[in-house]
């Protein structure tokens, strides 16, 4: 294999594996290749049974889901505990670290950073005593069948490597946008093995789009302004020194994803928030535990990323080490917290305001100009010409929805119970069936008073979003419906799937949209007739239906809505259209 002279000298230069031949069978194609190439998927299969038979004692492999398109999904667990189950980790008091590559199976950085960070460790080279102390849960990779969407030019504002996989799965999910609604079942795996193992800390590996410049990666983690807040502290401090870790390997790194505010702009700079709840990143906040978002610069070419890749990956798992059985303790606290938050504001969202601080930004000199392909201005990037760009960036981040968590918690009704029980086992919510009807009981409602439909379908559902209000109001509740109590330790989840303004509610997500269609209608002449009686018998009626015709024009001129000013008055008018299925319980049933 002739290899680029690039190659050979980063591979020179890299803490790697050649300072003496790797047990037989246990290299990557890619590092054969110079990280030129990186292997299809049966190699995943193969190296994941050699580390095993190589190193028994540390490393088992395993199967924990299978793809829509019949492939084994593999998970390596690796330690030096001798802890290879759960439930033995948690006898232990052991700290779990689970990172994943490939859940966009273009970037897969992650997948060959991650074999031969594993090797080394085994082989006593690095992050030395770190799986002593913990349990790593390797996922080579997520998107299994996205990785056998095999073809060159996949990723084209990607360098390398040659050939790759595709961002989305067989059914064409971004499982990035797929940790709420779990509609993948390559999401049901992952949830089904993060429930059992409930790992301390996240770590998904990616790879940026976007503009040129000098910075190669960055290192995101939550919680940092999000979430918990006595979590906030450890989660800064993971990020701080896996940032100052990789620095000092010779990497520039940044602490927020660098994309434009304005699209192909520079000098519009940045904003920096936290990802929301579909994300990796924003999903495990709601569970009180830590998530890291490495995103390698695409234009940096294939060695460069699997190098810093590989670098963060054991400094994650020496700050793991080091550190992970007080940020257990900080974590469980943080459990505590949440199953005390009933009655109070939780925030269900972010925003970055409009401070703005000035910051310098190592680029690469640039023009923009118009184009005549697409009309538009473009930019145009030398990357031989280094440039400071001295730009704005808004990192100062508030609360946005905020809501104020139920007294006992939430009641779903019978009829979406088997549907919603689905979801809320899939993210290990606590909730309990009802056994008995319940005539009337004490709850909040929620009402929409505007409902938009998306104009398109994402991800694969048409999502809506809601104005309303949640008000008092006693409802039967019937046999077999579900009670999700607040006081869990995943509340904050909770409320993040049944608040119905959530915005990665299963409301915003469309699971309820029935709710929001008008089914049963009086036909015009059957509404005339109605209308006529009802203002013959309630002067009042009639006199509020005249006082609106004279004060709402739009009204006055919509024949349908002046029918429908009648016909919700009729005992045949379903009280249940626009009345959000979903109940806030003040006392538990």
């Amino acid at each position: 294999m002739i290899r680029s002279a690039l190659a050979l000298a980063l591979l020179a230069a890299l803490p790697l594996s050649q300072a003496a031949p790797a047990p037989a069978g246990l290299t990557t194609i890619s590092e054969q290749s110079g990280f030129v190439r990186t292997g299809r998927y049966d190699e995943v299969l193969r190296l994941c049974a050699a580390f095993q038979k190589a190193y028994p004692k540390e490393v088992k492999c395993t199967q924990f889901g299978t793809s829509p398109e019949g492939r084994p999904m593999m998970l390596m667990i690796v330690t030096k505990s001798g802890t290879f189950t759960p439930q033995a980790a948690k006898q232990k008091k052991l700290p779990v670290t689970l990172i994943q590559g490939g859940i966009h199976a273009g970037e897969i950085d992650g997948k060959d950073a991650g074999f031969l960070a594993v090797r080394e460790i085994l082989e006593g080279k690095q992050a030395k005593g770190a799986l002593d102390k913990q349990v790593l849960l390797f996922v080579p990779v997520f998107n299994v069948d996205g990785h056998e969407n095999f073809a060159k030019w996949n990723r084209p504002n990607q360098r390398g490597p040659e050939e790759m996989g595709w961002r989305t799965t067989g059914q064409n999910f971004n499982l990035n946008r797929d940790y709420v609604k779990a509609d993948a079942p390559e999401m049901a795996a992952m949830l089904t093995l993060v429930n059992a193992w409930d790992p301390i800390a996240y770590v998904d590996l990616h790879v940026t789009d976007g503009a040129k410049f000098q910075p190669d990666v960055a290192i995101q983690v939550e919680p940092v302004v999000s979430g918990d807040e006595g979590l906030r502290q450890p989660g800064l401090a993971l990020r701080t020194n896996v940032i100052e870790d990789v620095t000092k390997l010779g990497a520039m790194p940044k602490s927020f994803y660098p994309s434009f505010v304005e699209s192909d702009n520079p000098l519009s700079g940045f904003v920096d928030t936290p990802s929301e709840p579909r994300f990796s990143t924003g999903y495990f906040t709601l569970r009180n535990r830590m998530a890291m978002l490495v995103e390698t610069h695409s234009w940096k070419d294939y060695p460069t990323r699997v190098k810093i890749t590989h670098d963060t990956f054991l400094s994650v798992l020496n700050q793991v080490a080091a550190h992970g059985t007080e940020w257990m303790a900080v974590a469980q606290a943080a459990d505590q917290r949440a199953a005390r938050l009933a009655g109070q504001p939780v925030a269900l969202s972010y925003k970055a305001t409009d401070k703005t601080r000035m910051i310098d930004f190592e680029g690469y000199a640039f023009t923009r100009t118009p184009s005549e392909v697409s009309g538009a201005l473009m930019t145009h990037y030398d990357e031989n010409t280094k440039q400071n760009w001295h730009v704005p960036l808004r990192d100062e981040v508030v609360p946005d929805l905020q809501v104020t968590a139920p007294a006992a918690g939430y009641i779903v009704p019978a009829a979406f119970a088997q549907m919603v029980a689905q979801k809320l086992a899939l993210h290990g919510v606590s909730y309990r069936t009802l056994d008995h009807d319940i005539a009337a009981l004490d709850v909040d409602t929620f009402r929409a008073t505007k409902v938009d439909f998306a104009k398109s379908s994402f991800e694969g559902h048409h999502r809506v979003t809601l104005a309303g209000a949640w008000n008092k109001e006693a409802r039967p509740v019937g046999k077999g419906a579900l009670f999700v109590p607040i006081a869990q330790p995943r509340a904050r989840l909770a409320m993040t799937l049944l608040e119905p303004q959530a915005g990665d509610s299963l409301a915003a997500w469309g699971f309820f949209n029935n709710a929001w269609e008008h089914k049963e209608y009086m036909e015009e002449y059957v509404a005339e007739e109605v209308a006529r009686q009802q203002m013959a018998t309630d002067p009042a009626l009639a006199a509020e239906f005249k006082q609106k015709l004279e004060s709402d024009p739009a009204f006055a001129k919509n024949p349908r809505a002046r029918l429908d000013f009648f016909a919700r008055r009729h005992s045949s008018w379903d009280e249940r259209f626009n009345l959000y299925p979903v109940l806030r319980a003040n006392v538990a049933p």
